[in-house]
């Protein structure tokens, strides 16, 4: 297995939506398999496919329980209610997290690498990532979801980041 690099903010990869899946095959298992090592390398407890400059709707999580980890192939929030407000980052926004409301519970639907349609009940963490990596694969992200004094701060930031690269 390899990691990869991650694409993080401003990449132009991120602003776009993911196209479906045409075919579950060992590629796309190998893919899946290479971004799990890639978010427990980065660390983190979820990761969308366009995060690894790959354009499917394909996202693999794991935040600690004992059956993790898992992908998610095509995935579809069928239903959430409720709001959580808690601290959120993102691989592709390093070292950066805000207070971001998020439903408490969703229902989310697609299919595994078998290519057996998967029901998933998320609430809390597992319900926030659902939400943040199916984000993702709509080409939205976490800084579309703060508030706009927030998203200034955080461009200051990413700014004096850029500038800091070495020549």
């Amino acid at each position: 297995m390899a990691t990869f690099p991650i694409r993080e903010f401003g990449d132009p990869v991120l602003k776009e939506r993911c196209t479906e899946v045409a075919e579950i095959d060992g590629a796309l298992v190998r893919l899946a398999n290479d971004m799990i090592e890639t978010m427990y390398a980065a660390p983190g407890v979820g990761l969308a496919a366009n995060q690894v400059g790959v354009q499917k709707r394909l996202f693999v999580y794991d935040v600690g329980d004992a059956t993790g980890p898992h992908a998610v192939v095509d995935p579809v929030i069928r239903e959430s209610s409720g709001e959580w407000l808690h601290q959120e980052g993102c691989l592709s926004v390093r070292e950066l997290w805000w207070d971001v409301p998020r439903a408490m519970e969703v229902h989310l639907t697609g299919l595994d690498l078998d290519g057996k349609e998967i029901s998933l009940e998320g609430t809390e963490l597992l319900a926030r990532v659902f939400q943040h990596e199916t984000d993702h694969l709509d080409g939205v992200i976490i800084l579309d979801r703060i508030t706009a004094e927030e998203r200034k701060e955080a461009m200051r930031v990413l700014r004096e980041r850029t500038l800091d690269l070495p020549l």
